[in-house]
């Protein structure tokens, strides 16, 4: 059971149903209904289901590389455990069915959102990174777009609070994952995997980035309370979180100046702490005070 919960990347598949169910909650309530019934559970079971089958179709595609990286050598098809055609089968079955069900259990907008997140994912973004830095950018959009889908799913249409939750999973992304990239940068080179660490090595490119984001997810976070969706103790509570983690990510600057390997990997490794800390706290505040509301 462990190596299909790593070949379906459980914690993935996890922050995914968290950030949908955040967007299908704030959908419901922007509806007027309760979130808690039976478009809930399909909407989440639907999404999990195709994000595990896209993490499966991504380790078939990533096997050689991984099997290259001491972070990801022992994965399940990387180290052989399971292999090509059977992973192969389970993700392309569960990218499929799961999105007809959302088509057909939610609304075809959702459904064909879904599969857009899992091609942009494996046939975009995957093969990109051995060609691109780019590809952390390009996949950013297929990253952000679970709550997106879960708004979807409750309203049954694309509208600017959709587009807001969007923006903030968009945005929280490259800290999180500038992080991720230096900390394993020797990883990323020996595999052959162009990320931004690895194509400028002194990180000059790599904090930009990283503070750039950072500053901006403070205007982000606070968008929803622009459109209402949210209220004042929302937008203190973002503000409050949103200038912790641009701190986290100042802190991670001293990289730049920074000789020694394990204090340098520590500043990163905090940043991804804090990251993965933020967005939960973040979308909690969201859900707490919707529509100005201090409650459920």
């Amino acid at each position: 059971m462990m190596d299909y919960a790593e070949l379906f990347k459980a914690r993935v598949t996890l922050l995914v149903v968290i950030t949908g169910a955040a967007g299908f909650y704030l959908g419901s309530l922007r509806s007027g209904i309760s979130p808690f019934n039976m478009g809930l559970l399909n909407t989440l079971g639907g999404m999990a289901v195709v994000t595990a089958g896209s993490a499966a179709l991504n380790e078939a595609l990533e096997r050689r590389s991984d099997a290259q990286m001491r972070r990801t050598a022992r994965r399940p098809m990387a180290s052989g455990r399971i292999g090509l055609l059977h992973g192969l089968l389970l993700g392309f079955a569960a990218v499929f069915f799961g999105s007809m069900f959302l088509a057909h259990e939610t609304n075809l907008l959702t459904g064909t959102l879904t599969l857009i997140t899992a091609v942009g994912y494996v046939g975009i973004y995957t093969p990109l990174k051995r060609m691109t830095t780019l590809a952390t950018f390009i996949g950013a959009f297929p990253g952000a777009l679970p709550p997106l889908i879960g708004w979807t799913a409750a309203r049954g249409m694309i509208e600017w609070p959709g587009v807001a939750l969007f923006a903030v999973l968009f945005v929280w992304q490259f800290p999180h994952f500038m992080a991720i990239a230096w900390m394993y940068r020797e990883d990323y080179a020996n595999a052959g995997i162009k990320m931004t660490p690895v194509v400028s090595p002194n990180g000059l490119t790599t904090v930009a980035q990283s503070l750039f984001y950072a500053v901006l997810m403070i205007p982000v976070s606070l968008w929803t309370t622009w459109l209402g969706v949210t209220g004042i103790p929302y937008a203190i509570a973002a503000t409050i979180l949103s200038l912790g983690y641009l701190w986290y990510t100042v802190r991670f600057a001293r990289i730049l100046k920074e000789t020694d390997p394990l204090k340098s990997r520590a500043y990163a490794r905090d940043l991804l702490k804090a990251s993965v800390i933020y967005l939960p706290l973040l979308l909690a505040a969201m859900m707490l005070n919707a529509q100005g509301r201090i409650f459920f």
